[in-house]
């Protein structure tokens, strides 16, 4: 049973005004900058309250046995976002609330599972286990432009998107997503032989859906699953078996982030209603990591998502 679609409202501030009269005669943003900002800002807003939701999800929907989060990670390029309203623009106080509701979706559905325990005189006894499922799922903007623009006016968004509609430097560019296949690893890291040859494994599977409880390239993966199956196939002597994020955690050596390396595993908290580790990635160096997302993709470790739930970094020995 769905219990509710995520919708959410604001007072937004700021305008972007502008259009496309000269459809590619101008890769430059008409708007004010601070019509810019105050236009991410009022977006990020609802990511915040999107992820202040989730995280009280257990205090609004008390009384279940166990938690199950399947969460994308929150966050969106706040140059892909100026593009898209600069291409569409209509009226923005009614157009950011609609854009926000078709990249994220955040259905709760509950399940009443038949469990069996034994009893005080040691007799097999039926139960009730309750189960409330939290999915997100994250579209993206490109992927909503791609729905809604011709392929002109598609042009002229990732013009504006790679130009940075010429106002580079407005946002801090540390925290922008990385688009899940285009991530280049710096060629000082790949000197590593034994880092080189887990990112050759990991990158096989870009792309790959989320997947609860997956563990092999036939079913795909889920987060640690997918760590898991790097490491043992990397062809660099590892074999951790099928690993959750927490025994991985306690296989590895700890690391202060300062000191952390590409191939160094980092784990998060607090992702879903677990102990310890709940989720883990692969650090690729210059503050990004290569985990199963939806799908499996390369992150930023900055974004105030993942600063929010980081734990530990980990070194294979």
């Amino acid at each position: 049973m769905v219990l509710f679609i995520l919708m959410a409202s604001i007072a937004f501030v700021g305008v972007v005004a502008g259009g496309v009269t000269t459809v590619l005669a101008s890769t430059t943003y008409p708007s004010k900058d601070v019509d810019i900002v105050n236009t991410e800002e009022a977006y990020e807003e609802l990511e915040t309250a999107l992820n202040d939701q989730i995280n009280r999800m257990e205090t609004t929907h008390p009384g279940y046995d166990e938690y199950i989060y399947q969460v994308d990670e929150i966050g969106h390029s706040p140059y892909e976002l100026i593009s898209y309203l600069t291409v569409k623009y209509e009226d923005i106080k009614d157009e950011l609330p609609r854009l926000f509701a078709r990249q994220y979706t955040l259905t709760v559905t509950e399940e009443i599972q038949k469990r069996t325990r034994k009893n005080d005189n040691g007799e097999d006894e039926e139960y009730d286990w309750y189960v409330l499922y939290i999915r997100l799922t994250n579209r993206g903007i490109r992927a909503i432009a791609a729905e809604d623009f011709t392929l002109e006016k598609l042009q002229l968004f990732d013009t504006y998107t790679k130009l940075h509609g010429n106002r580079e430097g407005i946002f801090d560019e540390s925290i922008i997503p990385q688009p899940a296949t285009e991530y280049e690893i710096p060629p000082e890291a790949l000197s590593d032989e034994r880092f080189a040859r887990m990112i050759t494994e990991a990158e096989k599977y870009l792309g790959y859906p989320y997947v609860w409880g997956g563990s092999n390239p036939s079913t795909s993966f889920d987060c640690s699953g997918f760590v898991s199956w790097v490491i043992n196939n990397s062809g660099n002597g590892w074999d951790v078996g099928r690993s959750t994020a927490e025994a991985l955690r306690s296989d590895v050596a700890y690391v202060p982030p300062e000191d952390a390396m590409p191939g160094d595993l980092i784990f998060f908290q607090g992702t879903y209603n677990t102990s310890g580790a709940s989720h883990v990635g692969i650090y690729v160096g210059d503050g990004m990591m290569i985990h199963c997302g939806n799908p499996i993709q390369y992150a930023s470790i900055n974004t105030p998502y993942w600063q929010a739930h980081f734990y530990q970094f980990g070194r294979l020995p």
